[in-house]
């Protein structure tokens, strides 16, 4: 699943201030641009899709990057080499932590894999829910870095220099995942 803008063509158009249609391509591709840059900033998934995850070996504590983390399901390649898909009764998969994470159910351990790279696909759905459930502070910033892209088409000027703006950065910045 690709990613999806929290905010919508119309309401980006409203915040710029946009009449007509000339330029929905380009405000389409300003939003898919701001919502991966604030994703990372904030190591966040916010409308939910699935993401995938490898590890060479498991871990005592899995914690998928880009939460917030909704569900997990694991493979793995086992000693003979063959993919396997682990009972969800041998994990846990805790989504109320933040960032949520994976671990070993009570009375199970990891099994053992095949010495080689990638040896354990985590497979899950990350996100907020839909774009109704993504926090209004990260729209707004969303909005904001649409509005900057939209009106300094370069990333230079002979006139000035303009940087994403702080206030995007600032609304972003609390509820960030270090």
């Amino acid at each position: 699943m690709s990613i999806e803008s929290p905010v919508t063509l119309d309401e980006a158009k409203d915040h710029l201030r946009v009449v007509g249609v000339d330029d929905d391509g380009y405000i389409n591709s300003l939003l898919l641009a701001a919502t991966e840059w604030a994703e990372k900033f904030q190591n966040r998934t916010f409308v939910s899709r699935t993401r995938i995850m490898e590890l060479d070996e498991f871990k005592n504590i899995i914690c998928p990057p880009y939460p917030p983390l909704v569900s997990a399901t694991i493979q793995y390649v086992d000693a003979d080499g063959t993919t396997q898909t682990l009972d969800p009764s041998y994990y846990r998969v805790n989504t109320g932590a933040e960032p949520g994470r994976i671990t070993e159910a009570y009375n199970y351990y990891w099994p053992i894999t095949r010495a080689v790279t990638g040896a354990v696909t985590i497979t899950y759905i990350a996100g907020y829910g839909t774009k109704a459930k993504v926090p209004d502070d990260v729209k707004a910033a969303i909005k904001l870095v649409v509005g900057h892209l939209y009106e300094h088409r370069e990333a230079v000027s002979e006139v000035t220099l303009n940087e994403v703006p702080m206030t995007a950065k600032s609304l972003l910045w609390p509820n960030r995942i270090l």
